[in-house]
């Protein structure tokens, strides 16, 4: 065989086993699911087992697992050649590994491999199709799309060489609930090669409860830090980074600086151990790091400013939920 589907799982309930039919449908015969386990208690494993397919190996865990810990376990299971993961949630078109087979074709240099999708809702209805992607794309170029918030990336979906998965470390596990930890793996093999991806639309990723929309501030917030220290660490070794983030980290950092103050803000603070104001300290070190010398004043930003003031007492946070509540 020459594929791995990955598959991490914890209590997938009927969406994985969407997932799952899916994944079996393909076209291209040459894979093998390999379904990691974490310790389901609502019948996922023993439905998976139930299929009897010569195709599907269960990893089961030991015991309970944080997100990060289950992912953790990719790089220490046996793999073939090319591997790709996929969120339980998720779906494979039927010609997934075949278009997957011909793009590898098309790019033998390539270090990461990508096509086109959809999103679509809880029960499966479209939404709207992903941004375009170029053919050919290498680590600076992804940065800078990512930076200025012109490409979507998802975890699901991408092809890697498993050695150089494995070689790589993996997904980096000591992310929140692995919140921009996809973003570091991307980047790091990109840096190996380049990322080819196919225009045919090959798979849909479910927007609805998941974990990263469900994450609190402080958790988020702190896989930020983790994103920009990494960031920070490459700059170092690549003038073309510098260059990105010279040109459009100011635009990331205050976009980010946004929607995470809300986030935090909507966190309770029972559940958090820093307030607005301080995470947007935290966004001005970010600045000092990234793109030393350029003027960065998150507080000219409104809606900053604003979450930074409603932070500071309990009526405020009250005003702002029931404003949250109304509008979305």
């Amino acid at each position: 065989m020459k594929y791995s589907i990955i598959l991490p799982v914890r209590n997938g309930g009927a969406y994985v086993k969407e997932c799952i039919h899916s994944i079996l449908a393909q076209t291209l015969p040459d894979f093998q699911l390999q379904v990691l386990d974490n310790c389901s208690t609502d019948g996922t494993l023993d439905w998976i087992r139930a299929l009897k397919d010569d195709r599907i190996a269960c990893y089961p865990a030991d015991k309970p697992l944080s997100i990060g810990e289950n992912w953790a376990r990719i790089a220490g299971i046996p793999k073939q050649e090319f591997m790709t993961m996929i969120g339980h949630d998720d779906l494979l078109l039927p010609h997934y590994l075949e278009e997957m087979d011909r793009l590898i074709r098309k790019h033998p240099d390539a270090s990461l491999y990508q096509t086109h999708y959809d999103y679509v809702d809880a029960q499966g209805a479209f939404i709207r199709p992903c941004l375009p992607m170029d053919e050919m794309q290498y680590a600076p170029e992804f940065l800078a799309c990512h930076m200025a918030r012109t490409l979507d990336s998802m975890g699901t979906g991408y092809m890697m060489r498993s050695g150089l998965y494995d070689r790589l470390g993996g997904m980096p596990p000591h992310y929140p609930n692995l919140i921009f930890a996809d973003y570091e793996l991307w980047i790091n093999l990109m840096r190996e090669g380049y990322k080819a991806a196919s225009l045919r639309t090959c798979f849909q990723y479910r927007i609805h409860q998941s974990v990263s929309r469900t994450t609190n501030g402080m958790q988020y917030g702190e896989a930020f830090g983790l994103y920009t220290a990494f960031i920070k660490k490459i700059m170092h070794e690549d003038a073309a980074i510098r260059e990105v983030v010279s040109r459009y980290g100011k635009g990331m950092l205050l976009y980010f600086c946004e929607s995470l103050s809300h986030r935090l803000l909507r966190t309770p603070r029972s559940e958090r151990s820093a307030t607005v104001s301080q995470f947007i300290e935290n966004c001005q070190q970010y600045a000092a790091d990234l793109i030393p010398g350029q003027d960065f004043d998150p507080l000219k930003v409104f809606k900053i400013k604003l979450a930074s003031q409603l932070d500071q007492s309990a009526v405020g946070r009250s005003v702002f939920k029931l404003y949250r509540k109304i509008m979305y």
